[in-house]
């Protein structure tokens, strides 16, 4: 993916050096106009991505609340437990923001701050139901950190490739596995934060997670792959399977009606 956003860079630099020696009647062209457009896109990725990493973090400082040694404190802890575990070199910042509904979370990075924002609906259902959901989540957001994915160089990497059609999604879901991979290794009795975002709140301690597997076991063939062609996360289900695939989460499953350990 970076090799072919490197030529994509060179390809409109190329062009755009070889505008000026064509004949005049095709310099006012379309094709010619398409590559200043590109070249102007070019010029002004950099600040672009700058000015909207910076202003997003200073939205997110305004409307949410930070967690501190004060401010939900286990959770303070835990954070800054999995950041020495994971490695980083810096400690990043946790908001809890109003999601307006959404189970959501993500990860960020401004300049010399990294930081995860989990929704209020998402917390709310884990914090006080499960704090192992919740721990996956937040292992999973900073796995992105820890795998570079926030990064300004890695933006400016993908800026391009990952805007082709099929292809970025597809970079989008290996993103994702990996960060998976990184939430069970910090939280392996986490299953509940995935369940969670497949069944929806006040869910993740009914629903049977052992089925649950089963379901993403027999989800194959060609109408489901065509399904997740265009979608930047892979299906919940088959994440939930794979990591208990892998033996990453350890909760028991129950299967033929005993409790067996995956």
């Amino acid at each position: 993916m970076v090799a072919l956003n490197v030529l994509i860079i060179v390809l409109i630099v190329q062009a755009a050096i070889t505008l000026p020696l064509l004949p005049e009647r095709l310099q006012d062209s379309g094709w010619a106009a398409a590559v200043r457009s590109a070249l102007i896109g070019l010029l002004l990725l950099v600040p672009a991505l700058i000015l909207v990493r910076e202003t997003q973090r200073a939205s997110v400082r305004g409307t949410a609340v930070q967690l501190s040694p004060r401010q939900y404190d286990d959770l303070y802890r835990t954070a800054d437990d999995f950041a020495k575990r994971l490695g980083l070199r810096r400690r990043p910042q946790i908001f809890l923001s109003n999601g307006n509904g959404a189970l959501n979370a993500f990860a960020a990075q401004a300049t010399g701050h990294d930081y995860v924002v989990l929704s209020n609906e998402l917390f709310t259902n884990l914090y006080h139901g499960n704090r192992d959901g919740l721990r996956f989540i937040l292992g999973h957001e900073l796995g992105h950190i820890r795998l570079h994915h926030v990064s300004l160089w890695y933006q400016i990497a993908v800026a391009y490739s990952e805007r082709i059609p099929l292809l970025g999604p597809a970079l989008s879901r290996l993103r994702e596995y990996s960060c998976d991979r990184q939430g069970a290794h910090l939280s392996p009795l986490g299953a509940t934060g995935l369940v969670l975002l497949a069944s929806g709140r006040h869910t993740e301690n009914i629903v049977d997670v052992g089925e649950l597997v089963r379901q993403g076991e027999a989800l194959r063939g060609f109408w489901v792959g065509l399904a997740q062609l265009p979608r930047s996360h892979p299906f919940t289900v088959r994440r939930l399977e794979r990591l208990y695939r892998l033996g990453l989460f350890h909760a028991g499953l129950r299967e033929a009606g005993t409790e067996t350990r995956v």
